[in-house]
């Protein structure tokens, strides 16, 4: 089953080239065949094609005719060399590539050639719930997240599994990102432990019983490869000091419940509600990816008042899983109302019906959504 993405690679290649990165089974392959498959395709996946280009970099420019004016490298990263032939090909030929990759990692280190500005990069997310439309399932999203090939499975666990497991033989072994593996399995556990909270390297440092250096470089291998992402803290409030520590959370609800063990967690569970808000976030950022780079922050004050996510700053969100809102679920909205900095005020949660209290929007989740993805929040 092929779902519609919200990410218009066509448009954008029809005026530069593009790096497209988004971690492994998002779906990057799927929409290559789908939107773009009268284009060449180079897939370092396959043997063949890896061993001729990396014995040979120049058949690139051997093989591309005049006519080919998209031209697509899959896995990029795997190739690195190939990046001053598609240099060459965009400046004296005037084609335009898409090269995509799981990971930057690898192609920011040794100085490798990055096109110059000649590329836009482009993200690819696991769905999201304006595509899946009418398949889309809140408690199925938190429970299984969404990656195409595990939303859909009949087998999430034992997929699950495999996919941790994929991701540390391939992305982390055989990319050569880190060579004890153990160690960075160990830690990867305590991280996810540490989900949508303040990073504190010491804390987690003695957890996993590695240097807190260490720890710091396997927080970037994460978001290199994409596997989680940094929430910057908004500091623009004046009467109440924000901190300035980064929040940290996974891509994708299904992959952190399983690295935290859990089973299968249920609306009204404290569990579920951790989850609700990983999976909010993820909707927040693939929206603000796929429409134009938009902000999204965290905002918390010294004293302890906190609200969620800041989009665009803009508009306060904060995520509560709970069925009755009352004024306690309110007061770190208000608290940040007083500033008077931002346009909207919304708190989302299980309720059936919007309201409005105190100048704060009460948001279902489901109308949330739908209203995120029509453009009516940010």
């Amino acid at each position: 089953m092929y779902i519609e993405r919200n990410l218009n690679l066509v448009a954008v290649l029809k005026k530069k080239s593009c790096f497209l990165f988004g971690p492994r089974q998002t779906g990057k392959s799927s929409l290559i065949r789908h939107v773009l498959a009268k284009h060449r395709v180079y897939n370092l996946l396959d043997s063949e094609t890896y061993l001729k280009l990396s014995r040979s970099p120049s058949r690139l420019r051997e093989e591309c005719q005049p006519r080919d004016k998209i031209i697509i490298i899959d896995e990029i990263q795997k190739l690195p060399a190939l990046l001053d032939e598609v240099h060459f090909l965009i400046e004296e030929k005037g084609m335009h590539f898409l090269l995509t990759g799981s990971s930057a990692r690898k192609l920011r280190r040794g100085g490798v050639n990055l096109l110059g500005g000649r590329a836009w990069t482009r993200y690819l997310h696991p769905l999201s719930s304006a595509e899946l439309g009418e398949k889309f399932d809140l408690v199925k999203a938190v429970n299984h997240g969404l990656l195409p090939s595990i939303y859909f499975s009949t087998s999430t666990e034992d997929d699950l599994r495999a996919y941790v497991g994929t991701y540390l033989r391939e992305e982390i072994a055989a990319e050569g990102l880190t060579r004890n593996i153990p160690a960075f399995s160990r830690f990867l556990e305590i991280a996810a432990l540490c989900n949508g909270q303040l990073l504190n390297y010491s804390k987690i440092s003695n957890d996993a019983q590695v240097a807190r250096s260490t720890v710091q470089e396997y927080f970037q291998i994460l978001k290199d490869t994409l596997i989680a992402h940094e929430l910057a803290p908004w500091k623009q409030s004046i009467k109440r000091k924000p901190l300035s520590t980064a929040k940290f959370y996974f891509f994708d609800c299904g992959v952190v419940r399983h690295l935290q063990k859990r089973s299968s967690v249920r609306p009204g569970s404290p569990e579920f509600g951790e989850l609700l808000e990983t999976f909010m976030f993820h909707e927040l950022v693939t929206y603000c990816d796929y429409k134009g780079s938009l902000a999204l922050n965290y905002w918390r004050s010294k004293s302890g008042f906190e609200v969620d996510f800041i989009l665009n700053s803009k508009t306060a969100i904060e995520v509560k899983a709970s069925k009755t809102i009352g004024t306690h679920d309110l007061k770190s909205l208000k608290m940040l109302k007083e500033e008077g900095h931002l346009k909207k005020y919304i708190l989302v949660c299980m309720e059936k019906e919007s309201r409005w209290v105190d100048g704060i929007q009460i948001f279902p989740v489901d109308l949330f959504l739908k209203k995120l993805w029509l453009g009516e929040i940010a």
